[in-house]
């Protein structure tokens, strides 16, 4: 077999903390590469969920040309979706844009989502013992999390903040940590040729960003309403603030548990957290080998990946 046909396909990776700048920077790409967006976020899968997230749809047209993305808006808020779910359905979107002859982007800063997929994660299967599933989850998602940090801290260190949140999912953790199968959730020989871009910005910057971003959010496109209409549309509150951040707290304030400018100064505190720890796991995640590639500008992601897909 020669060389250009033993090619494993090539896909493009941009992530980053967030409000760092990813998806403009995506979906430039896209339109420049003839690329197809495939979101690599935990929380912009559900519909109704659009300014918490920060799913920017209106980014997605560039000079009049729609962008097409996939693993947005794809399943009801009371829905419960997986590291699994996400990795299938994002590798049949990679394969499906590779047949039409397009490149494929991931875009996103959800770091188990993104490590799934470019580390091909092999996840555990098998049956559940659903009595002691019932019985974990009775114990609820602060204590289980704590129970599966004490033994497998590795692990729980790489869970985001939905899995932290889930008692059902932290319950069947345990339960494969309990059997010694926790190592099953391994790693693969990659299929595709993954170039990952990383966007830069130093600290002081990035916290003026995600201050301004969520004061545009409440006060601007209406953060507060479309926390309270998908409670009225049956998204309990308890599954709201598992959502975490913006929805966590304007739960909160909508709940009268706090008043509107605690919420605000909550909410800059806990994202610019967020962020930290987005950027602790990126860093954990190079330590282990992976090469991240840190952009300050489009100019500088495209000359990185116009030299990688002459290759």
């Amino acid at each position: 077999m020669s060389n250009k046909l033993a090619k494993k396909p090539k896909v493009l990776v941009i992530l980053g903390p967030t409000s760092g700048g990813k998806t403009a920077l995506g979906v430039r790409l896209a339109f420049e590469l003839s690329g197809e967006i495939i979101s690599a976020d935990s929380r912009q899968v559900y519909r109704g969920m659009d300014i918490g997230t920060g799913k920017d749809l209106g980014e997605y047209t560039v000079e009049g040309k729609n962008i097409p993305y996939h693993l947005i808006d794809i399943v009801s808020p009371n829905t419960n979706f997986n590291l699994a779910k996400y990795q299938r359905l994002a590798t049949k979107a990679i394969e499906k844009t590779i047949a039409r002859g397009n490149l494929p982007i991931i875009v996103g800063g959800t770091g188990l989502y993104l490590q799934s997929l470019v580390d091909n994660y092999a996840l555990a299967n098998g049956k559940s013992d659903l009595k002691l599933r019932a019985e974990l989850e009775l114990l609820g998602a602060d204590r289980l999390f704590t129970n599966l940090k004490n033994q497998a801290p590795d692990f729980a260190d790489k869970l985001n903040n939905s899995d932290r949140n889930n008692p059902r999912r932290l319950a069947r953790y345990l339960e494969l940590a309990a059997e010694g199968r926790l190592s099953e959730i391994g790693k693969r020989a990659a299929k595709y040729d993954f170039l990952i871009l990383g966007t830069l910005r130093d600290d002081e910057d990035l916290r003026k960003r995600i201050s301004d971003r969520r004061r545009e959010m409440i006060e601007k496109e209406g953060l507060v309403e479309e926390v309270n209409h998908l409670h009225k549309k049956s998204v309990s509150w308890k599954r709201l603030i598992s959502f975490g951040l913006e929805y966590k707290f304007v739960s909160w304030f909508l709940m009268g548990k706090m008043d509107y400018d605690t919420m605000c100064s909550k909410l800059d505190t806990e994202i610019c957290q967020f962020a930290k720890r987005q950027k602790t796991w990126f860093k954990r995640w190079e330590n282990q080998g992976t090469k991240i590639n840190w952009v300050k500008s489009l100019g500088e992601a495209r000359r990185i990946s116009s030299d990688w897909l002459k290759k």
